[in-house]
C-alpha cells in the first residue's frame, strides 16, 4: 500500500455542498436525536463530551496543564486544568465549555459547504487520539473511543456523500444539542454551586444570569450562522 497516496485520497477535498434530499435528511436526522427523549438520552454525551474538550482546549491556549476528564450520560461530566486559581485564563477556560458545541457544529457545517469534511473528520480523530491519555473513567474512556472508531471508519471507507451528510447532521446535533444544554443550565445552574454560570459568577463578581446570556449569544450567533449555510447548501 502507497501510504502517502491512500492519506491524500482520503484527505482531498470533495466537491461542495450536499445533495438537497441529503440536507433534508440531515436536518431531520439531527432533529430527531436531539428531542427525541429515548435518542438524546443515549447520545447527549457527545455534547457534553466537546463541551469538556472545549475546556481541555481553552485551558491549554490560556496557559493551563490538563490533566483529564470525565464525561457522563446525564450531560454532566469535568475537566481539570492546573493553573492561576483566578484570573483570565481561569475565567476563558471555565466559560469556554457552553459555547464550543455550538461552535464546532457550525465548523462542521462549513466544513460541509466548502467540501473538506473529510479534513475535518481526520482533525477530529486526531484529536480523539490525543485525548486518550488523559480518560479518567471507563465510560469516558468507552465514549471516545466509540466516536474515534465511528469517525476513523467513516473517513477511511470514504464516501463523500455519507461523509456530507453525517457531518451535517452532527454540527445541526451539536447546535440544537448545545440549546438543550444551556437551557438546562439555565434553568438549574445558578442554583447549582459547581455550574460554570456560577463559578464564573464567583470569580468575577458578574451574575450568572448574565454569563448565561453570554453563552446564549454565542448559541445564537452559531445558530444564525448555520442557517445562512444550510441556505447556501440548497
Amino acid at each position: 500500500m502507497d501510504v502517502p497516496a491512500e492519506l491524500t485520497a482520503r484527505l482531498g477535498a470533495a466537491t461542495p455542498g450536499l445533495a438537497a434530499g441529503a440536507l433534508v435528511l440531515a436536518v431531520l436526522v439531527a432533529l430527531l436525536v436531539a428531542l427525541a427523549p429515548a435518542l438524546w438520552l443515549r447520545l447527549r454525551i457527545a455534547v457534553t463530551l466537546v463541551h469538556e474538550l472545549g475546556h481541555a482546549v481553552v485551558g491549554v491556549l490560556s496557559g493551563r496543564r490538563f490533566t483529564g476528564f470525565v464525561v457522563r450520560g446525564d450531560m454532566s461530566g469535568h475537566a481539570v486544568t492546573v493553573g492561576p486559581a483566578r484570573g483570565v485564563g481561569r475565567v476563558a477556560t471555565t466559560w469556554a465549555g457552553y459555547p464550543v458545541p455550538p461552535l464546532v457544529g457550525l465548523l462542521m457545517l462549513y466544513a460541509v459547504s466548502t467540501g473538506y469534511a473529510a479534513t475535518l473528520l481526520f482533525a477530529c480523530l486526531l484529536t480523539l487520539a490525543v485525548v486518550l491519555v488523559f480518560v479518567r473513567s471507563a465510560g469516558t474512556l468507552f465514549a471516545v473511543l466509540a466516536a474515534g472508531a465511528g469517525i476513523g471508519a467513516l473517513w477511511w471507507w470514504r464516501d463523500n456523500e455519507v461523509q456530507a451528510l453525517v457531518v451535517a447532521a452532527t454540527g445541526l446535533v451539536l447546535i440544537v444539542g448545545g440549546w438543550r444544554h444551556l437551557g438546562a443550565v439555565a434553568s438549574a445552574g445558578r442554583r447549582d454551586p459547581g455550574s460554570d454560570a456560577v463559578v464564573l459568577s464567583r470569580l468575577t463578581g458578574i451574575p450568572a444570569w448574565g454569563w448565561i446570556a453570554t453563552f446564549g449569544a454565542v448559541h445564537a450567533g452559531a445558530t444564525w450562522g448555520a442557517a445562512l449555510l444550510l441556505l447556501d447548501l440548497t
